[in-house]
Order: C-alpha cells, then sequence, then structure tokens
C-alpha cells in the first residue's frame, strides 16, 4: 500500500490530470474516490492541517450550490459548520487532494502536488 493517496473524482478534469500527472511520475498512489467514501469530519481536520491553509474556505468548492444553500457564505458560519457541510456534502470538498504522510496539496494546478512527492 502507497503512503501516497489521492482524493479523486473520475469525473473531474484537474483530477484527472493530477492522476496522470503522479502516473508519469512513477507514484503509485491509493485512488480515494472520495464522493463514493466520504471523509469524516476527523479525516477532514486532519485534512486542512496537512494542506496548512489559512482558512477552511479554502479547501472547498464555494462556487457550488450546496454551498450557498447551505447558507455558508453568511457572515459568522463557523469552520465547524463548514466541517459539518463537507461531511453532509462531499462533493463541497475540493479536488483533488494528494495526501503523503503529513503533507497534501490541492491539484489546482495538478503541478502543485509535486512539491510534497
Amino acid at each position: 500500500m502507497s503512503e501516497i493517496k489521492i482524493l479523486h473524482n473520475p469525473r473531474c478534469s484537474k483530477s484527472r490530470e493530477t492522476l496522470k500527472l503522479l502516473e508519469e511520475n512513477g507514484i503509485a498512489a491509493d485512488v480515494v474516490e472520495y464522493l463514493k467514501q466520504p471523509l469524516t469530519e476527523t479525516e477532514l481536520k486532519a485534512l486542512f492541517a496537512k494542506l496548512g491553509l489559512s482558512d477552511v474556505k479554502q479547501m472547498m468548492r464555494v462556487k457550488e450550490s450546496e454551498y450557498k444553500e447551505a447558507g455558508l457564505n453568511a457572515e459568522g458560519v463557523t469552520d465547524q459548520q463548514r466541517f459539518a457541510a463537507m461531511v453532509q456534502y462531499p462533493k463541497l470538498l475540493e479536488r483533488p487532494v494528494v495526501i503523503n504522510g503529513d503533507k497534501a496539496r490541492i491539484g489546482r494546478p495538478p503541478e502543485s502536488v509535486l512539491d510534497i512527492l
């Protein structure tokens, strides 16, 4: 089992490009289709720490209709509410995400994942 994982959505072109980039670099990553195997709140919080982001919104797809429908763009929404929304609506997680040990990167652009490999 590889220690490198990719949180992948096969319908997403950036996700497919990132997976191809890993393969071209000889990296056999564990592919986790996060829409079929959603992350738990604990896993999402650990992922946020590995990404090293300053704001939970940076790991979210804020243009998705579920983001607005859940009221996540309102003033005063807490990180806790955002994590709960990503559990409820896994598609709100920005994709793809490559995880290597205690580091992670969002593959936008796909090449951005190379610095943690």
